[in-house]
């Protein structure tokens, strides 16, 4: 469900800036259509922003790949430092 949103929320911010590109184009002399579009667009942004934002710490998704390994490294480093602190 979240996978679905996320990816409704994007293909708007696309159309958004189909909308404004279309009005760019058409109108060239009044921009009034092209700043309201890229308005909307930027608006769009920072709600999926936040939205990620909130799914990722909540736990509803996890990161994979690159950062992934770089945390999952750092974790196995800090529980062996603890190992060793607790042999001692």
């Amino acid at each position: 469900m979240l996978k679905i949103l996320i990816i409704l929320v994007f293909l708007t911010i696309l159309a958004s800036l189909g909308t404004a590109l279309y009005h760019l184009i058409r109108h060239k002399e009044s921009s009034t259509k092209t700043v309201k579009a890229l308005t909307y667009r930027i608006g769009i942004s920072l709600v999926l922003f936040i939205l990620l934002a909130i799914a990722f710490m909540t736990g509803l998704i996890q990161p994979t790949g690159i950062g992934r390994n770089i945390q999952m490294q750092m974790q196995m480093q800090k529980d062996a430092q603890q190992q060793q602190n607790n042999l001692r």
